[in-house]
């Protein structure tokens, strides 16, 4: 199993992804001997799991029945253990569009944090670039291996620990771009210049306050970066549904008018078409913005090392 390679068989030692619904799915690790529970009873997963196929329909032990899924960085962008705040799809989306990212790419990442990025932009540069992701807690970085190992992507990152600030990605002159996810990451764009490789490259800063994305842009332009823009990425969502309308029979009623000898003019006989009118129904899709709309995460600027 690997996040980068679909595999067609769960296998011992696999992380899958149990569904039990839209807004209901958790990961599980696949080891031979081991039991999960759920809602709908037991999943035994020497019998339900390894052996079988991902997508499997699996019935547990109270009769009820979920689906075991593959894994993909999405499916882990929604069920990852959270160590820190994370980046959503979203905002992954538009940060590999706008650092132009590619296979083959290398990229230069800090902080690693729950590694919801670091995944995204593995499976984006695989099979022949590689991540360079820092960070600043110990244990966040250890953990971080950890699961990069367990997930078959060991080979496409190389993660260290220590202080991007000061020492800097351990790299120079090597990376297609660079992304920033740090409280002052002013303090890491001479670092992040000196990275990228000569010929230029891309850089993203992401911030939730704007006071941060504005130190942040004057030190891009200190150390020579263009095209400086910021974006903030605002998703609304609407619910797409089958809806009914009553509708009247405008012929029907025309048709009524004039076999009766009705007379518009008549403020008695007003009211009487209108009780006659025959009504029916039609549906048609329409679409409903949900209540509750998903609001600010954060500030993503762009910029690109100038060649001069």
């Amino acid at each position: 199993m690997s996040f980068v390679e679909y595999g067609d068989t769960i296998k011992d030692g696999d992380t899958a992804i149990v569904f039990l619904g839209h807004e209901s799915m958790f990961p599980v690790k696949v080891q031979h001997g081991t039991v999960t529970q759920t809602k709908y009873g037991v999943i035994r997963h020497s019998t339900d799991l390894i052996g079988k196929k991902y997508g499997s329909k699996v019935t547990c032990s109270k009769g009820g029945w979920v689906f075991i899924l593959h894994p993909t960085p999405e499916l882990w962008t929604m069920n990852l253990p959270h160590r820190t705040q994370i980046l959503y799809s979203t905002d992954i989306s538009i940060i590999t569009m706008m650092l132009e990212l590619k296979p083959g790419s290398i990229v230069c990442e800090s902080g690693t944090g729950s590694g919801s990025l670091s995944h995204a932009l593995i499976r984006t540069v695989a099979p022949t670039g590689h991540l360079y992701t820092v960070e600043f807690h110990q244990q966040r970085a250890e953990k971080a291996r950890e699961e990069f190992r367990e997930h078959g992507v060991e080979h496409l990152v190389t993660v260290t620990n220590q202080d991007v600030c000061k020492n800097g990605f351990g790299v120079s002159n090597i990376a297609d771009a660079v992304f920033l996810d740090i409280p002052s990451p002013w303090e890491a764009i001479g670092h992040a210049k000196s990275a990228l490789k000569a010929e230029g490259g891309r850089i993203c800063s992401f911030s939730p306050c704007i006071e941060q994305v504005q130190r942040t842009c004057l030190a891009m332009e200190e150390y020579g970066f263009t095209e400086i823009n910021t974006l903030e990425i605002l998703l609304r969502v609407y619910n797409v549904r089958t809806i009914s309308l009553q509708i009247p029979d405008l012929g029907k009623a025309a048709e009524d008018n004039s076999s009766s000898g009705f007379d518009s003019s008549n403020p008695s006989q007003q009211s009487s078409p209108c009780a006659n009118l025959q009504q029916g129904t039609v549906q048609f899709k329409s679409g409903v913005p949900l209540r509750e709309v998903v609001g600010h995460t954060g500030y993503l600027t762009f910029a690109t090392k100038s060649l001069v």
